[in-house]
């Protein structure tokens, strides 16, 4: 009789290899999920209400040209300073004298044109220049609570008292977040605030030309001009994108929270109410321009000079729009940091403010 035996069934390896999804997953973080936010944002916005879609671009579109020089600058001096090896140098001269840099920032962040969410490019092309935190922080701080157009305005409409302390609280919340901040990095906290914004091309560029001298032609070397060339491109790319973000959503907060309502819950003398201005100024606060007639309309509301105070400072240092900007651009720890200064600085503001000009 015949052998009738029939051979083992061969199974195809690849059949029983499970699918390979390294691909996809690869695929999937190179989405940037910024834009796909602001995209969805917009349909949302748009599909619900087609005016305010046409507004909330028109904000945005409007802060960002306000803003353009100050973050174009930022963006070309940070990767000028990479590209140069000058940022090694910068962050020297700094380490060097840290508590006179933390004066000189707080007195001129609380001087300088920027307002909240404008500081944060300044801020990304100090950081990424080497600049220790300290300084950083003082003039983070101060920068966004009182400029020249803002000191002339507020006097005209509420006086000299409540400007010169509004004026004199940024300097001073400026230097109490400097030396804070210079203290807590001489324990070690906070190394390496910032977020690795670049890519790794980038990096390795960087790291390649770490222990060179300082090369001011740098465009006569292919690896400092890419290195500038990419540095440019990514800084601006990830500011572009979040200040986009933050500004849409300043925009919305513009049009649906009432100031009207916001005075008279804090137009009353309870013990609660500076801290309530505190946390109600973070959501509701607008730019430092807008900010004027809406204070001066809870004012006339009710509203006491210490929450008043309190309202314009939280909301100017540690706003939605802007603290999102902060979250982008430096690690957890260093932003909690940020926005715990903001917050008690606001409060001692209020209270002070309350009990001198109440």
């Amino acid at each position: 009789m015949s052998d009738t035996t029939l051979p083992p069934l061969q199974t195809p390896v690849e059949d029983i290899t499970p699918p390979d999804r390294s691909g996809l997953w690869a695929r999937a973080k190179r989405i940037d999920r910024v834009l796909v936010v602001i995209l969805a944002l917009l349909a949302v916005l748009a599909a619900l209400n087609w005016a305010q879609a046409q507004t909330s671009v028109g904000f945005a579109a409007d802060a960002l040209w306000s803003i353009a020089p100050f973050f174009l600058l930022s963006v070309l001096a940070a990767a000028w300073t990479k590209a140069t090896g000058l940022d090694r140098q910068i962050a020297r001269v700094f380490d060097s004298r840290p508590l006179t840099a933390v004066f000189l920032a707080a007195l001129f962040g609380a001087f300088s044109p920027f307002c909240s969410c404008g500081v944060v490019p300044i801020i990304a092309g100090l950081l990424g220049a080497g600049v220790p935190l300290a300084p950083v922080m003082a003039f983070w701080i101060a920068s966004p609570l009182m400029d020249p157009q803002i000191f002339l305005l507020m006097a005209a409409v509420f006086g000299l008292p409540f400007t010169v302390f509004k004026a004199a609280a940024a300097v001073v919340m400026g230097l109490g977040a400097g030396y804070a901040t210079h203290i807590l990095v001489g324990r070690g906290a906070f190394a390496d605030p910032l977020k690795g914004i670049v890519n790794s091309c980038c990096g390795a560029r960087k790291k390649a030309l770490e222990g060179t001298p300082v090369e001011w032609g740098f465009w006569r070397d292919e690896n400092r001009r890419a290195l500038f060339r990419e540095e440019s491109q990514a800084t601006g790319w990830f500011l572009l994108k979040w200040l986009t973000l933050a500004f849409l959503i300043e925009s919305l907060m513009v049009a649906y929270i009432p100031a009207d309502q916001v005075g008279r819950w804090l137009g009353g003398g309870e013990w609660w109410v500076i801290p309530a201005s505190v946390l109600v100024g973070v959501p509701a606060y607008l730019n430092g321009f807008a900010a004027i007639p809406t204070v001066d309309g809870l004012m006339d509301l009710g509203m006491a000079p210490g929450p008043a105070m309190a309202f314009m400072i939280a909301g100017g240092v540690t706003s939605i729009p802007a603290a999102m900007a902060v979250w982008a651009l430096v690690k957890r720890g260093t932003f909690i940091w940020y926005v715990v200064l903001g917050l008690t600085g606001s409060l001692a503001a209020g209270l002070l403010a309350q009990a001198v000009l109440g």
